[in-house]
């Protein structure tokens, strides 16, 4: 058995399994809930657009909902004619696919699918870096003009941005999956706040003065939001009616699997698949120390001494956890680009439930203020960082002696400059010191806090409030809108205004 090889039959009697459609002509409503996310809404344009050649890869944390979303787009191409026989889908961490060759099932497919030029073969791949020397194949794919569209996803990032530079330039477009945006728990939860937003957050942000948009009590839908996480199947669960008496255990749940899923399984799984690392439990003890300082700046010296590893491997270790999607961390501003990566940086989640299922919190920060105040700033720039991450704009942090600013949002004509509190009487100091400092974000400056009020900054004397619950919904929608546009195009009914958002 250690020479066995499977044959093509085999091949095919998996595929079989793994594409109902094929005999049916319908994706199972289990694979392909009605409720879609930007990517499924807009995926399938990109597929179908007969001037892009790319390759479409769609990588980001576990749980997020990728294979979901390639399951819902296999539906749309179905609904927008494409003929069943040409649209295939591999999991590719299933034990016999994982003793194939990628060109082996390509070549399957392209036999069953009838493939030509003309009509070519889609092809989904999930979990791709499963497979042996992907990159290298893509590559021949792709310059030997195989009639073929692919479309794949990869929860091993790490492993993907290692090789993106030498096979994948102009060869697949990467779309970055993050878990729900605030606005998408809401819109989930059938509460759908219409935004009127423009090309930039700072000019959404001016026309909610105008429109005095109201939103209700939605402190509730954060908590719960902000605990369970942003993952879909999580928040499905949630969405459920279930008691108080539940909620607690839900929670609790949540944390459990986030736990084992998406942390255990990236940093014991994904990332030494990548990297050689000897001491995986040294990433795991790293991970921890870094949630137990969320919000804080990186010491290198003390942490490598709590650790009792080098700078270097310190370093690495943290770009591990930053490509596998489970932290990132946020330079010191200096308006000049040299001297950006030379001070101290931040450390945040890319949502907060990791952090807490992480350090098994579960509802201990909802009894301490202190430590709930520094999981709404992880919120809140956890929110900030997916809106950029479709943009072109780039956040940071801001220190200068004692004067520090929360989050600052680098916007060639539109800057914005946010502090985060749970309380209204936070100091504004921070915020003017940046002002006087960097004139540009003058008038573009503000406290976010749950119980402010939305005040322009021309009437608080250069600092203005929001609201933090609209603030979320102004940066999801914002987000959700810059989804849109790189998808190639933006058909929103919950929101309107200005929609020339493309970087």
């Amino acid at each position: 058995m250690a020479n066995w090889e499977p044959t093509d039959e085999d091949v095919i009697r998996v595929l079989t399994d793994q594409n109902p459609w094929q005999s049916t002509g319908r994706v199972p409503a289990t694979f392909a809930p009605p409720i879609e996310r930007e990517l499924a809404r807009g995926l399938y344009q990109r597929v179908l657009d007969a001037d892009l050649s790319r390759f479409q890869v769609v990588v980001g944390p576990r749980r997020v909902g990728k294979t979901t979303a390639m399951y819902q787009t296999v539906k749309r191409l179905l609904g927008q004619g494409v003929p069943r026989r040409s649209l295939w889908f591999f999991r590719l961490d299933h034990p016999l696919l994982l003793d194939s060759s990628l060109d082996q099932l390509v070549r399957a497919a392209i036999d069953l699918a009838g493939a030509s030029e003309s009509e070519p073969a889609h092809l989904f791949f999930d979990e791709l870096v499963y497979a042996k020397d992907w990159d290298l194949w893509l590559k021949t794919f792709h310059d030997q003009n195989y009639p073929i569209r692919v479309i794949a996803t990869s929860s091993a990032t790490a492993a993907l941005g290692r090789r993106r530079l030498e096979s994948g330039l102009g060869r697949w477009d990467e779309h970055i999956l993050m878990p729900y945006l605030f606005t998408e728990f809401l819109d989930l939860l059938k509460i759908e706040p219409h935004v009127h937003f423009g090309k930039s957050l700072a000019r959404t942000i001016e026309y909610t003065f105008q429109d005095r948009l109201d939103l209700g009590d939605l402190e509730g839908q954060r908590q719960a939001y902000l605990l369970t996480g942003g993952f879909p199947e999580l928040l499905l669960r949630l969405n459920k009616d279930i008691g108080p008496d539940d909620l607690e255990t839900r929670l609790l749940e949540s944390q459990r699997v986030l736990r084992g899923d998406a942390i255990e399984r990236a940093v014991y799984k994904d990332i030494p698949q990548s990297y050689a690392i000897d001491d995986p439990m040294a990433l795991e003890r790293l991970l921890y120390s870094l949630a137990g300082q969320v919000t804080g700046i990186i010491s290198p010296s003390r942490m490598c001494g709590e650790l009792r590893i080098s700078q270097p491997t310190l370093d690495r270790y943290i770009s591990y956890l930053e490509r596998a999607f489970l932290v990132f961390t946020l330079p010191n501003y200096s308006g000049r680009e040299a001297s950006v990566q030379k001070r101290g940086r931040r450390i945040y989640f890319v949502d907060t439930a990791l952090r807490n299922a992480a350090l098994q919190r579960g509802l201990a920060p909802l009894r301490r203020p202190e430590e709930m105040g520094l999981l709404l700033e992880n919120l809140v720039a956890s929110q900030l960082h997916v809106m950029t991450l479709n943009t072109n704009q780039r956040l940071f942090h801001w220190r200068d002696g004692r004067d520090e600013v929360d989050l600052v949002l680098d916007d060639p004509e539109s800057p914005l400059a946010i502090e985060v509190s749970s309380s209204s009487d936070h100091s504004r100091h921070g915020l003017r010191a940046l002002m006087e400092r960097h004139p540009r974000f003058a008038g573009h400056s503000y406290l976010v806090s749950p119980d402010v009020p939305l005040m322009d900054p021309s009437r608080g004397g250069g600092v203005g409030t929001i609201p933090l619950d609209l603030f979320l919904v102004l940066v999801g929608r914002q987000a959700q809108a810059a989804i849109r546009l790189r998808l190639g195009g933006i058909d929103d009914s919950s929101a309107q205004g200005e929609l020339d958002l493309r970087p």
